[in-house]
């Protein structure tokens, strides 16, 4: 009695666990901050295009035109009233300068448009000069992500161009947009500068680090023996019983030894397996991460398991906090982990991932649910305890802390923890021995 008293209390406390967890809609506070956060970013970026034209000199020179205005009209100065006419005046002769077009032809060419985290890209950026006439020395402005870089172009005559090559470290995984190719154009004083815009931006897929995986398929002995489930069809691997022969089976499936003893066809039926259909659960909450290196670390381990997966000829599906990911082949899905960012803290964590997983994917043979350390261990056990029964579970949890794998179980499920993507190899080969 005491027993039954008590389970609807865990089941209430589970449902309500449960709940606070799963992926909720956005209060109406939640949508307006949303709302609010996107006019002030636009509103932000008109801010920096305005002042992005404005050179340190030319705040003091705008600065000094207002305090003279102000002398002007409040103590009647002749004086203060002839220098603010005259630095008004030069200050819009440099805007003057600013307008205009600048006839080079740009070519930016680079020789790899996918790296990965801490290589160089390497490009060429190319100006001819294809008009009649010379074209005075310029600078020009490569952008790269948040930053840019500048080349100095000598004066080109008619039909001359000129070549620079530059090389773009990466520090960190990203999509970085390089370009477009701008020609400064700016006063004689250096109170004002404007960048014309010459070619469109290229895309810079910056991959995060993996590591092979060779010889190490989670999927392997589900995939050659098949799990059966409790569909029956005309043909699979699995044998399950005989029956009557119908209209429209396949004679190469009759069991002739049966016919003969009973007098009637009787064929095979067969119990439908499961194929190698992998998946990939990566949490993207930012609580469940002590610190964006372990988000960064899960993003790899990711990577890593996946390309395994579609070399092993898996159909691979992907699931983050924010819904599926591309993955239909390798570079598709660098990409789609090259853009990957931290989610909304109600789109869930990895307990309502994995509610999303048993819904969307219940025939899988494998499933791999990744988070980071700061995830309660109740949670992750009801996490685990969401996979499909018959799924074979592995947890992974990337923890900046410690300095090997460790392996334990939870339910069903193998739970690795590891600090670098360069214990992943030793960790699998754990879970498989």
């Amino acid at each position: 009695m005491p027993r039954d008293s008590g389970a609807p209390e865990e089941t209430d406390a589970t449902a309500e666990t449960t709940a606070q967890l799963a992926p909720r809609e956005a209060t109406r506070a939640e949508r307006l901050k949303e709302t609010g956060a996107e006019w002030a970013g636009t509103a932000w970026s008109w801010v920096r295009l305005v002042a992005g034209v404005i050179r340190p000199l030319g705040w003091v020179v705008l600065a000094l035109i207002v305090v003279l205005w102000i002398v002007t009209f409040t103590l009647g100065w002749q004086e203060a009233l002839v220098a603010a006419a005259v630095t008004t005046a030069i200050a819009l002769l440099c805007v003057a300068f600013l307008f205009g077009r600048t006839s080079y032809d740009v070519d930016l060419d680079l020789t790899r448009t996918r790296v990965v985290v801490g290589e160089r890209a390497v490009g060429a950026l190319t100006l001819a000069n294809r008009t009649s006439r010379s074209l005075l020395p310029a600078e020009v402005v490569l952008p790269v992500g948040s930053g840019r870089g500048l080349f100095q172009v000598p004066r080109l005559h008619a039909g001359e161009t000129h070549e620079e090559l530059f090389a773009i470290p990466t520090t960190a995984r990203g999509v970085l947009a390089v370009g477009p190719v701008s020609v400064l154009r700016g006063d004689p004083l250096g109170l004002f500068e404007r960048t014309h815009d010459r070619r469109q931006a290229m895309d810079l897929f910056v991959h995060p680090k993996t590591t092979p995986l060779d010889g190490l398929s989670l999927g392997q002995m589900r995939d050659l023996e098949g799990l059966p489930d409790q569909h029956l069809a005309r043909d699979d691997v699995s044998f399950h019983a005989l029956r009557e022969y119908q209209p429209g089976d396949d004679l190469r499936h009759v069991h002739w030894k049966s016919t003969a003893r009973v007098g009637d066809l009787m064929v095979r039926e067969y119990e439908q397996t499961r194929r190698s259909h992998f998946v990939v659960a990566l949490s993207t909450h930012p609580g469940e991460y002590r610190d964006p290196d372990e988000f960064e670390t899960a993003v790899s381990v990711a990577g890593s398991i996946g390309l395994r997966a579609l070399r092993d000829s898996r159909t691979l599906d992907v699931r983050t906090s924010t819904g599926r990911m591309r993955a239909e082949t390798g570079r598709r899905y660098l990409d789609s982990l090259s853009a990957l960012q931290t989610s909304k803290p109600r789109d869930g964590g990895i307990v309502a991932l994995a509610g999303v997983l048993a819904a969307h994917a219940p025939d899988a043979a494998v499933a791999v649910l990744i988070c980071g350390s700061t995830v309660d261990a109740a949670d992750l056990r009801l996490a685990c305890s969401r996979v499909p029964y018959g799924v074979r579970a592995l947890a992974i949890i990337a923890d900046g802390r410690i300095d090997s794998p460790t392996l334990r179980r939870v339910g069903d499920a193998d739970v690795v923890t590891l600090g670098a993507i360069d214990h992943l190899p030793s960790a699998i080969r754990k879970v498989l021995s």
